[in-house]
């Protein structure tokens, strides 16, 4: 079962009325964030019940020493944590001499959260009764701003209803965070200096052992009914936080509010020397602007994104609120702006998976981001993984591979490999795959040919001579195999001849070959430069094509089937139907003894082979494999649901289609795997997005023309999204009669409509 507590609604994540048990999880759903920094929705006021304290700088992490039994060769030195910064939004408050808490309150009424998605803000409201009889009404609204993006904003108003109160509010900061998780205990920030300058107030942090320096900051006003009252903080320096407070009196009725003008200035970004400076200007603009102003400017933001990767759904609004939550949490966590950054699985919604780059972008993220943004902010994504070649080679050196091999890393900051589970980091190398793979489908999409000479060619190049020597020759089948490997379903580990790993690999030794012949004819100064760099030789180039001819794919004659491993069929094949709902989900409930020799598939390891190979096998080669694997499949990845989504539009069966679709969409606001409150699925959203456009919108480029097979689920009306391909702005609208198209920006766009040739006039 799942949970339904969040309201449907098109444009806003809606919670009605105060449950304790689910405040872990609204954290996670209701975070925000700007690309530049995020937190979790805590409240801003003390809370003494269970609560996940979380807000996040881009970026900024710490290499949290690996903890082993003991050392393995190869193993990574550190696991990069996305570090819990120090904490901005926290705004105490007495009324009466009573601290407001939720957890101590004789009632609370009317409690209700809104994370608006269409203007790009957060609100909490209630009315409570506290322990000395108080009764009061809460409001507070929230906002990273987008236009500037170091700035947040609290706008918090606390109106006495029986009575008159003396209200008092105690901003601070506090830089005594630590992490949910940490491997030895290590601290991870320093404090180097706490300081206020009138009503602003800030603290001087910095990151042991990457020496990130950041600092926290607030600016407050006070205000009674909207009127600006001007009050000295009474400051309270602590060794790891400062306090600001101020008293206000208000008669019953009146509403007594302060405004925060918050966040963090980073090294990354501003001179050391400079960060207070920094933080005074961003609370000038704060103040200048004012609450109104930055609810208007975060509004114009939003709008000019949602302009472009909006999808609408008409006819089912659980539907909508799913592909408009994921769309707007992938744009709060990664908007193109800054080259340097990345996409991680969690964003700034929690701690988990320490926050940093996964395969995830190049198979998942970057086709979203082309479509949505422009190519520039796809090219900065590829253009991460070349920057970061030099220490894929390193990676790959210390596992005893030669020869400026590339082996990128599972989860990375800075391109150093810090996965700390050796079944993944040794062994879940298709990753590499992966990263060519999107190099690949950045050129089919974009026609931007330059980017393979310029910096994508030795990247692949690193890559084939990874397979290379990953692979080994089997005098037994005279055939080239890949030993001891988990494919994407890390159900198994340590496997023989994964089918996806091998057919990437050959893939990957195929179209880096490819691609060296066309650099050498079209591009021969970058040919030169790069062979030069490299070392590249025709033998070399002539060993990858005999291992690609000689490679060997499990395979069954009697299920018809490339089997997902060697030993695959040696299973107890008892499908998903047959198995107990107590068992589920099997990663909560059962071993990982029972799991590993389990059929069970975490999510589509040979169907992902299909999804991004398809141009390989015909359709019926899809039916044959979806229906044998699928069955098999729990779905306890993320990333599962929309693969499977796709491929079930693509084969007509559009009811399935449709509940892979609403799992994806909902993952996180249904918490179908019961983890929400350790943050949000980020990664996996841009797939819901593929769920629609490639899916139901059966969207492909063949032959540098954009394709459509366009299918509706029964539930809907219609849908409409947009793409930005090759600089036009294709709108598609799909309803039951059909599909029709419109060029919003562009001279005109040639499309195929379900295999015919169809010219798209710019709309005037």
């Amino acid at each position: 079962m799942h949970q339904e507590y969040i309201i449907p609604d098109p444009w806003s994540i809606v919670e009605q009325g105060f449950d304790p048990e689910m405040v872990k999880s609204s954290e996670s759903l209701f975070s925000i964030g700007n690309g530049a920094m995020g937190q979790r929705a805590n409240f801003e006021e003390s809370y003494s019940g269970p609560s996940f304290q979380g807000s996040y700088v881009a970026g900024v992490y710490y290499p949290d020493k690996t903890r082993v039994g003991w050392w393995k060769n190869g193993y990574p030195e550190y696991f990069a944590k996305v570090l819990n910064a120090p904490n901005w939004i926290g705004i105490d408050i007495k009324l009466d001499g009573e601290n407001l808490d939720l957890h101590h309150c004789q009632k609370v009424d009317d409690f209700r959260r809104e994370l608006n998605m269409k203007e790009g803000w957060y609100r909490r409201s209630f009315t409570a009764t506290l322990a000395n009889g108080l009764e009061i009404a809460f409001q507070s609204t929230r906002v990273l701003s987008l236009e500037w993006d170091e700035l947040g904003m609290i706008d918090l108003k606390i109106t006495p209803l029986n009575r008159d109160a003396e209200v008092v509010f105690t901003p601070y900061l506090d830089g005594g965070i630590t992490n949910e998780d940490s491997n030895w205990d290590d601290k991870f920030w320093e404090i180097h200096g706490i300081s206020s300058q009138g009503n602003r107030a800030f603290v001087h942090s910095m990151t042991n052992k990457t020496e990130f320096h950041v600092c926290t900051y607030m600016g407050n006003r006070i205000t009674l009914d909207g009127e600006v009252q001007q009050m000295e903080a009474m400051t309270d320096e602590q060794p790891l936080s400062i306090r600001q407070s101020y008293t206000v009196k208000a008669s019953k009725g009146q509403v007594a509010g302060i405004e925060k003008y918050a966040g963090y200035t980073v090294s990354t970004n501003h001179q050391v020397d400079q960060l207070i400076s920094a933080a005074n200007a961003a609370i000038d603009q704060g103040m200048e602007t004012g609450v109104k102003g930055i609810m208007n400017s975060q509004a114009a933001q939003w709008k000019d994104v949602w302009e472009m990767a909006d999808i609408v759904i008409e006819g089912d609004v659980k539907a909508q609120q799913g592909i408009r939550f994921n769309i707007f949490q992938l744009n709060q966590t990664y908007l193109g702006r800054d080259a340097r950054l990345n996409i991680g699985p969690k964003g700034f919604t929690g701690e988990k998976y320490g926050g940093s780059t996964y395969w995830d972008t190049e198979a998942y993220c970057i086709p979203f981001y082309m479509a949505t943004k422009n190519q520039e902010v796809a090219r900065n994504l590829l253009t991460y993984r070349y920057n970061h070649l030099d220490r894929a080679i390193e990676n790959a050196g210390k596992l005893g591979f030669t020869n400026g091999a590339a082996l990128y890393p599972m989860v990375t900051m800075n391109g150093e490999e810090c996965h700390n589970e050796w079944e993944i980091t040794f062994e879940e190398i298709h990753r590499n795959g992966a990263i060519a793979f999107a190099i690949y489908n950045y050129t089919r999409y974009t026609n931007d040919h330059s980017y393979i000479p310029e910096k994508g060619l030795e990247v692949l190049i690193g890559i084939a001579r990874f397979w290379a020597q990953r692979a080994t020759f089997s005098t037994d089948k005279q055939q080239y195999v890949i030993l001891g490997v988990t494919g994407p379903n890390e159900y198994e580990n340590n496997v023989n001849n994964n089918w996806y790993t091998n057919f990437t690999a050959r893939w990957c030794m195929t179209y880096a070959a490819e691609q060296v012949a066309s650099v050498q004819v079209n591009h021969p100064e970058d040919y030169n430069r790069i062979i030069s760099k490299t070392g590249l030789s025709e033998d070399e180039l002539q060993n990858w094509k005999e291992i690609s001819e000689k490679m060997y794919f499990p395979h069954s004659e009697e299920h018809g089937v490339y089997l997902q491993q060697d030993g695959f069929l040696d299973k107890e094949l008892i499908t998903v139907a047959d198995l107990g709902k107590e068992n589920r989900p099997i990663n909560q409930k059962w071993s990982w003894d029972r799991i590993l020799r389990s059929p069970y598939i975490k999510q589509a390891d040979v169907l992902q082979g299909f999804y991004f190979f398809e141009d390989h096998f015909s359709e019926e080669d899809l039916k044959v494999h979806f229906d044998f694997y699928e069955p098999f499949t729990v779905h306890e990845s993320s990333l599962s649901p929309c693969v499977h989504s796709i491929q079930a539009a693509k084969l007509g069966r559009m009811e399935q289609a449709y509940t892979f679709y609403l799992r994806t969409s909902r993952l996180d606001l249904d918490d179908y795997n019961k983890e929400v409150e350790e943050g949000c699925h980020i990664t996996s959203m841009a797939g819901t997005w593929m769920s629609i456009v490639e899916g139901f919108g059966g969207m492909r480029v063949k032959d540098g023309t954009l394709s459509f097979e366009p299918q509706i689920p029964n539930q809907w009306e219609a849908y409409t999204f947009k793409v930005n391909f090759r600089g036009q702005i294709l709108t598609v609208r799909v309803d039951h009669q059909g599909a029709s198209y419109q060029v919003n920006k562009g001279d005109g766009l040639t499309i195929i409509n379900k295999g015919e040739a169809l010219t798209v006039e710019p709309s005037r």
